[in-house]
């Protein structure tokens, strides 16, 4: 009874390992390749399927979600013979499992060998500066070859980036002094710039201030002048309205005689002969006192000149 105990253990064991293999449950976003005696038979999808235990074989599984792929730095020769690392990262799906199990060994490799000699013939075509303005140029040739030659892989390649693209330390250094004189540059000229505005500014509102000062000096002459001629109308009148006689006005030239005397460039003043008769009058009014000189006992007298006027000069003040 023993062996039949074993026999039947046995037998239940495979009849469990066989449904095991029988039956496959796929995730999603997944397939799997089922060969028959080593040869392709068919794809399975996600979910549950149902194979022939021990005669078909999954192959390989695959996942059809999107993948991300980063390659390491690959050195580039750009056409002005300089070294410049690239970075780049790849953006792929699996579109066909069956393409990409049988039509390339390992489509990983093949799209990293790729991207590198695309990448290097891309860039052989263009110097530094290009290389450096112009990634989404680059990013769309190196996408467009990569398409194309991974169709028939099972592959669609959705995108293409360089993470990075760094040139020689010592043309690094180059740059960043070109580009430090550049902001130098734009920064002195700003100064200028605001320094010109600023003259400009200043000299027309230096303008304009001198402007309404000259209107200001203007206004207030001709307000002077208005006050003068309205004050020299007001005595005229009023001396014509009190009626002065000659002795009134000499004595008013000799009040003013003082003040027409004043200043270090009067030396030479004239005195009209008119005024003779009037200071005549105004001594013979006030007694002995001469304004001329001598008194009246002393038989002084005025010179007189029947025409012109006397002229007589002023010694200098030192």
């Amino acid at each position: 009874m023993e062996p039949v105990i074993i026999v039947l253990i046995i037998l239940v064991v495979l009849v469990f390992i066989a449904l095991i293999k029988t039956i496959q449950v796929i995730p999603q976003a997944s397939a799997a390749i089922v060969e028959r005696f080593g040869r392709y038979t068919r794809t399975l999808n996600a979910g549950l399927n149902i194979v022939v235990p021990f005669i078909d074989t999954i192959r390989n599984r695959i996942d059809l979600r999107e993948q991300v792929v980063p390659f390491p730095p690959q050195p580039v020769i750009t056409q002005d013979n300089l070294v410049v690392n690239i970075d780049t990262v790849i953006y792929y799906q699996v579109t066909d499992a069956r393409a990409a199990t049988y039509e390339v060994a390992s489509y990983i490799q093949a799209i990293e060998q790729l991207t590198v000699t695309t990448l290097r013939n891309i860039i052989g075509g263009m110097d530094l500066e290009r290389t450096l303005t112009s990634r989404e140029e680059i990013n769309a040739a190196l996408r467009g070859v990569l398409d194309e030659a991974t169709g028939k892989w099972g592959i669609r390649v959705n995108r293409v980036e360089l993470k990075a693209i760094e040139p020689p330390t010592s043309i690094q250094d180059s740059m960043e002094k070109q580009m430090r004189a550049d902001r130098d540059k734009r920064a002195a000229i700003l100064t200028a710039e605001g320094t010109r505005q600023a003259a400009i500014l200043t000299a027309e509102g230096e303008k304009q201030s001198q402007i309404l000062r000259a209107e200001g000096e203007a206004k207030a002459a001709a307000l002077r002048a208005e006050g003068e001629a309205q004050a020299v109308r007001t005595v005229f009148e009023a001396i014509h309205a009190g009626d002065p006689d000659q002795k009134l006005l000499s004595y008013q030239y000799l009040q003013m005689l003082p003040k027409i005397a004043e200043g270090d460039a009067n030396k030479l003043w004239i005195v009209p002969s008119e005024i003779g008769d009037a200071l005549k009058g105004l001594s013979g009014a006030m007694g002995n006192f001469n304004p001329l000189g001598g008194n009246s006992g002393g038989g002084g007298s005025v010179p007189q000149q029947n025409k012109g006027a006397e002229r007589r000069e002023r010694p200098p003040i030192d």
